[in-house]
């Protein structure tokens, strides 16, 4: 796996607190010290359908307290907080805005399943206030955020844990290690497969003003303002750029994820992706057909995204319509891999020599699970997806999305961290931001 930027993680948050030196967090402190027994009282950030997942993953776990809600739709909060007093014998405190969420000082941790545009301005103002995150991925809406996040959670001592699954999931991590152990030979090329179906989402008119009890300006944060659109809010917000960076960004960064993770890359040399929004004629703007290329020195890593219909690849099986998994090529055979197990093909005949399947293991649980025992050990060489980890994995997807934008390959400097030469690109790692959400040059 990837080695992480430098830094002295801390045995317990009681060290943290008294080490000289330390980020000085004074009145964003914890306002207890948490010992290995005691509950991590966690709010959710955001209470949609991933939100839901992450409220009953979370009531699962036996050393946390759902403390707080925040949704910027106060009926979603409602129904949030009547859950967990329906379920759990109490009602957790509610807020409208994030801010006042982490200036509650109950609350140790968040879990934010936001939309992508507010990944990495939520995960830095919570590490500034001195809580852990939990956030979905991807772990960053363009490449400048990603690099912000790393920094505050350095700087601040925090816990950063970035919703890709797959690295708490028993099976890959073992599909992983044989890779590493040679089971097909040296890996040179691994594809990652989102043949997911989507269909058209159609047009819809915008409205004069925001339904009653959703506070808009704050759902779009650093994005530019624009009239309510219900396919710009809930789910669809994926599809426009001003929120979302399409499906490679959604359930394709997963599958970038264990790609870059079984071949234990970092960032390519040159990338390129092609595709476009075939079949439908509607408001989506992503592309719903992509491929994207990226070039190391002797290995490879390529993409696909199929949104409409398709056939499938490898010995990749088609569940609920969808065809979603990664595989990878090495000198002495292949291998595929997806949530129900993987598959290992040896020689000329390809013939199948393991076949392991999922042992049961959900995804979410075990991954929160692991955030919260990092919550308590202080270290976040801990987490199975700490957030340099899902930056570069991010990363990856935005550079597709940037080459597939401009229509031309690109050039990418690891070193500098920049498209050398390439006004056009360097300006696309970033975005204009709409005041006062803007991500800080300084975290």
């Amino acid at each position: 796996m990837e080695s992480h930027p430098s830094t002295t993680p801390e045995s317990s948050r009681r060290t943290f607190l008294r080490t000289a030196g330390a980020a000085a967090l004074t009145a964003a402190s914890y306002s207890r010290v948490m010992g290995a027994n005691d509950k991590i009282n966690v709010a959710v950030v955001g209470l949609g359908g991933r939100g839901q997942d992450h409220m009953n993953s979370l009531a699962s776990i036996g050393d946390v307290r759902i403390a707080a809600l925040c949704d910027v739709n106060q009926a979603a909060l409602e129904r949030g907080q009547a859950k967990i007093n329906a379920n759990a014998g109490y009602q957790p405190k509610g807020y409208g805005d994030m801010k006042d969420v982490f200036a509650d000082k109950n609350v140790d941790a968040v879990s934010m399943p936001l939309p992508n545009h507010w990944h990495a301005l939520a995960t830095i103002w919570a590490c500034q206030a001195g809580k852990d995150v939990y956030i979905e991925k991807p772990a960053c809406y363009n490449m400048f955020e990603g690099k912000q996040m790393i920094a505050a959670a350095r700087k601040y001592g925090r816990m950063v844990q970035i919703g890709s699954q797959s690295r708490s999931v028993p099976h890959k991590i073992k599909a992983m290690q044989l890779l590493s152990e040679g089971v097909i030979g040296p890996v040179h090329t691994a594809k990652g497969l989102c043949f997911k179906r989507r269909k058209s989402i159609g047009h819809v008119a915008d409205l004069a003003a925001p339904p009653p009890g959703i506070d808009w300006d704050k759902f779009l944060g650093p994005a530019p303002m624009r009239p309510f659109n219900e396919l710009r809010f809930k789910y669809n917000w994926h599809w426009f750029w001003d929120t979302g960076n399409g499906d490679i960004g959604n359930q394709g960064v997963h599958e970038m994820d264990i790609a870059r993770w079984g071949m234990n890359l970092g960032m390519p040399h040159l990338i390129s992706s092609t595709g476009g929004k075939f079949a439908y004629t509607d408001d989506q703007e992503t592309p719903n057909t992509q491929f994207a290329s990226y070039q190391y020195d002797n290995r490879q890593i390529q993409f696909e995204v199929r949104g409409i219909l398709t056939g499938t690849e490898g010995d990749l099986l088609r569940r609920g319509g969808n065809i979603v998994g990664d595989l990878f090529y090495g000198t002495d055979g292949w291998m595929a891999i997806d949530s129900m197990g993987f598959q290992v093909y040896k020689g000329e005949s390809s013939e199948k020599t393991m076949d392991v399947k999922n042992d049961g293991t959900k995804d979410t649980v075990p991954h929160m699970e692991n955030f919260i025992a990092a919550c308590k050990s202080r270290k976040h060489e801990d987490l199975h997806a700490e957030v340099a980890i899902g930056v570069a994995s991010a990363n990856l997807v935005h550079m597709a999305n940037i080459s597939y934008r401009l229509g031309r390959t690109l050039k990418f400097d690891e070193a500098k961290g920049s498209f050398p030469g390439d006004a056009e690109a360097n300006k696309m790692m970033t975005r204009e931001y709409r005041k006062p959400y803007v991500v800080p040059e300084k975290v």
